[in-house]
């Protein structure tokens, strides 16, 4: 069944526990015309309830046994833009055995990406978790953005298990910080990732065919006072070129951090 959205979900911050449940028989569609599912504990409109709404415990939302379709949020400006199926802002995120296809979000900026996903501020530093789901998946298929074809988050850590994300394109010009004359973007066809102490750890996935116009056709991961770290356990990358950029002897990758991605029972090719 595909329930074409006339408006975007948004999420009460009053809410405790939200669990949004498809049974695999549901495609949330936005229609090629607007973002699909919010959740922005800072956005007025939905209720503050706390004093400290970038960090607060709650609500605690779940997307599971759902497809997200055709999701698009290009011209959005609110919290800087991206998210083209799913934004979040605060509580708690997870995915599980979720599809993402052919969402969008605009196609140049420096930071702005997450065709997909687009994360901002989880409760006390804990990550977002991905389990079992699929983004892009086929030729098509794939999100399309300035940045993060698939996820993107700026201060946020993941948790990526058992999970494919290929066929995704990063397709912003000028990389970030944009160079002099550009728009910027271009980064992370894969996912994109940007802040200070952040995780990212991806365990049994694929990350594949995914493309950069400028750097980490997989990975774009940036920790800028080199406190981050990612760490790569049971996965395959393979085919993600980076047209501009990637660090030496991690094809599709591109990490600066506190060293070298940590790799373990993954290929990279």
């Amino acid at each position: 069944m595909v329930i074409t959205m006339k408006a975007t979900a948004k999420v009460r911050n009053a809410s405790a526990r939200v669990v949004l449940d498809g049974g695999g028989k549901v495609t949330l569609s936005g229609g090629g015309k607007r973002r699909i599912l919010s959740m922005d504990t800072c956005d007025q409109a939905q209720g503050w309830t706390t004093s400290h709404c970038q960090d607060q415990s709650t609500p605690e939302l779940t997307v599971q046994n759902l497809a997200f379709a055709d999701g698009d949020s290009t011209g959005e400006t609110a919290e800087g833009g991206g998210g083209g199926a799913i934004l979040v802002r605060g509580g708690r995120f997870k995915a599980v055995n979720d599809r993402f296809v052919r969402n969008r979000c605009d196609r140049s900026g420096p930071d702005l990406g997450g065709a997909a996903i687009r994360v901002l501020d989880q409760y006390h530093g804990l990550p977002v978790y991905i389990t079992g789901s699929t983004f892009g998946g086929a030729p098509g298929e794939g999100g399309v953005c300035s940045n993060g074809g698939a996820l993107s988050s700026i201060g946020v850590s993941w948790v990526v298990l058992n999970s494919v994300i290929s066929y995704n394109s990063a397709v912003g010009s000028g990389a970030n910080p944009a160079r002099g004359g550009t728009p910027g973007g271009g980064s992370g066809g894969g996912v994109y990732t940007d802040g200070n102490r952040y995780t990212v750890r991806v365990e049994g996935s694929l990350i594949a065919h995914n493309d950069a116009k400028e750097g980490g056709g997989a990975f774009f991961f940036v920790s800028n006072d080199h406190t981050g770290t990612l760490a790569l356990r049971r996965s395959t990358l393979r085919s993600n070129p980076s047209h501009g950029f990637a660090t030496a002897g991690y094809p599709g990758v591109f990490c600066i951090g506190a060293g070298t991605p940590d790799v373990s029972g993954s290929t990279l090719r």
